[in-house]
């Protein structure tokens, strides 16, 4: 039976498409920068309700997919350590380096284990004293708090064999320097709420004023994007540029105050490169002074040359870029599936291409119609 709440979330999404089909007169391109996001938009079949005049870039919201090769190169080599145990989220194990991923160091012998938290790797410190335990912390604003708190609580209890690899970046730099490629500059942006409730809406904001350009914080269910895709529409017809936030249930214009102090405590930003993209500048986040004992690139350093990332088909960075679309790769569904993935984001469950690869046949959530009159 369908409940009377169903039935309003889809006379809202019908009411949001009209109101969308009827505000836009001009081409415009909007980008949505978070991985979580992406994937609804394919799973609900967003981009088959939207007038065709409207184009949705999938931006570099994958944190996995953005990871350095080099980092990955020095997970695997800190992995092959004798009395080592490596952990990370899931999503790591098989994202190729150009020495191989972490699932095939742990088929080679490898302690390789997958955690939901940090904290659970403070545990395994904890637990195995005479074992020196590497965190590989990946992630945007949303997960450094859990690393921060992680290296909080290893120095309260006086662990010394806990330490991680930092690979934590920050995502408004990467949305400025998007805005400075005229190649892929598009011209709204959908913020990553789960991000912004982390950290507010100050720095969203200053980049809405900084490069006259509409945000609009949104969250992961159909009316969420859709309210944001009309906030942006109606901004651009009318050609002004401020943030929205119709995700104010769960995002704070203050964000997480606790949060927030707890990153500053323990990471300081630096340049980052970010897979596929480049250097940005302040794009990553690094640990302080304070916490630098924890780095564990420092205590095993490595003399070598970052290896140069071999040649590939793979289109990636084209695609974390929004310069092209993940079904416009020459690779997709035939050398690049999700079981033989040459590129991030067609491994992490956060990537466009595995989003693309999963939904573009089966968009099959009972929405309103699309654009040429069907079910989606």
């Amino acid at each position: 039976m369908t409940s009377a709440a169903t039935l309003r979330d889809k006379q809202r999404v019908g009411d949001l498409i009209a109101e969308i089909r009827t505000a836009s007169t001009r081409p415009w391109k909007i980008m949505e920068v978070c991985g979580g996001q992406t994937h609804a938009i394919a799973r609900y079949g967003i981009e088959t309700l939207l007038p065709e005049n409207i184009t949705l870039l999938h931006g570099p919201g994958c944190p996995v997919c953005v990871t350095p090769i080099n980092l990955i190169d020095q997970a695997v080599r800190l992995a092959a350590e004798p009395g080592t145990i490596l952990g990370s989220y899931g999503d790591m194990l098989r994202v190729p380096g150009t020495k191989g991923d972490l699932l095939g160091a742990k088929t080679r012998g490898a302690d390789i284990r997958l955690y939901y938290s940090p904290l659970d790797a403070v545990q395994t410190a904890a637990d195995n004293p005479r074992k020196q335990i590497v965190f590989f912390a990946v992630g945007f604003e949303t997960t450094a708090p859990a690393t921060a708190l992680a290296i909080k609580k290893a120095a309260a209890i006086g662990l010394e064999n806990f330490s991680i690899i930092c690979a934590h970046v920050l995502a408004p730099p990467a949305l400025s320097m998007l805005l400075g490629m005229p190649d892929t500059r598009p011209d709204a942006f959908l913020a990553p709420g789960h991000v912004c409730a982390i950290t507010g809406e100050n720095d969203y904001a200053a980049l809405c004023s900084r490069h006259h350009i509409p945000i609009a914080v949104t969250g992961f269910e159909p009316i969420d994007l859709l309210e944001g895709i009309r906030d942006c529409i109606l901004q651009l017809e009318h050609g002004t540029a401020f943030l929205t936030n119709p995700y104010r249930r769960v995002v704070r214009p203050e964000g997480n105050p606790a949060a927030l102090r707890l990153m500053q405590e323990t990471f300081i930003p630096v340049d980052r490169e970010w897979r596929g993209i480049g250097t940005i500048p302040l794009g990553g986040m690094d640990l302080s002074p304070s916490c630098i004992r924890f780095d564990a690139l420092r205590r095993w350093p490595d003399s070598a040359p970052p290896a140069p990332q071999p040649p590939s088909i793979c289109r990636a960075g084209d695609i974390l870029k929004g310069i092209l679309s993940p079904d416009s790769c020459p690779a997709f569904g035939t050398a690049c599936t999700p079981l033989t993935p040459l590129g991030a984001p067609m491994v992490s469950g956060e990537g466009a291409c595995a989003a693309c690869y999963r939904y573009q046949r089966t968009a099959t959530e009972h929405l309103p119609q699309n654009r040429k009159g069907k079910q989606p």
